[in-house]
């Protein structure tokens, strides 16, 4: 187990762990932990370790051997909880890319609920570091992704309705965060 969950070394190697066996979706986190480096521009610099991480750590709730809800966010942050990761990282993974809008459609905000959701450059960037990277790691815009989503989960679908209510929520993140990329002196 890494002894350093909140810095990039120490998730990549859990996340390293637990998703090469899921194909696309190591190529998705990889990628957005990539995403996630070029907007640390975005955020303080104190910050910058925790976001980078946190996208590295994201979506190790598919895990199979994590799989306790089904709810990604959510399976995710218990795990790093158990394993005794800061708690601001754990909020940062259950919260990721709106998904207050899926634990509603799943019945599960109350379980959600426990983990306060902080509204911050942080949580944007890692939304916008998400919401810009494509399922097999590909470079999108924010409209291409959230399509791309739309497409692949069927109309109805807990995660097409969440997707299509959050898409207000999530496109506000990306704005605020490439407005603070381009603040920021090259």
């Amino acid at each position: 187990m890494p002894s350093a969950l909140d810095t990039p070394q120490g998730a990549a190697e859990l996340a390293e762990s637990l998703l090469p066996p899921l194909g696309n979706r190591w190529l998705h986190t990889q990628a957005v932990a990539a995403r996630a480096r070029e907007a640390c521009a975005a955020v303080s610099e104190a910050d910058r370790d925790l976001l980078v991480a946190a996208a590295w750590l994201h979506d190790i709730g598919y895990a199979p051997e994590l799989r306790d809800t089904g709810f990604h966010p959510l399976d995710g942050a218990r795990h790093l909880e158990s394993l005794g990761a800061p708690a601001r990282l754990v909020r940062l993974v259950a919260h990721h890319s709106g998904a207050v809008y899926e634990a509603e459609q799943r019945g599960l905000s109350a379980e959600l609920a426990v983990y306060e959701r902080e509204d911050s450059p942080v949580l944007d960037a890692l939304i916008f570091a998400d919401m810009t990277t494509g399922p097999a790691g590909q470079s999108f815009d924010f409209d291409t992704r959230i399509d791309e989503i739309l497409v692949r989960y069927e109309p109805g679908s807990e995660v097409h309705n969440a997707i299509s209510k959050a898409r207000p929520y999530l496109g506000a993140a990306v704005d605020r965060t490439r407005e603070r990329m381009a603040r920021q002196p090259r």
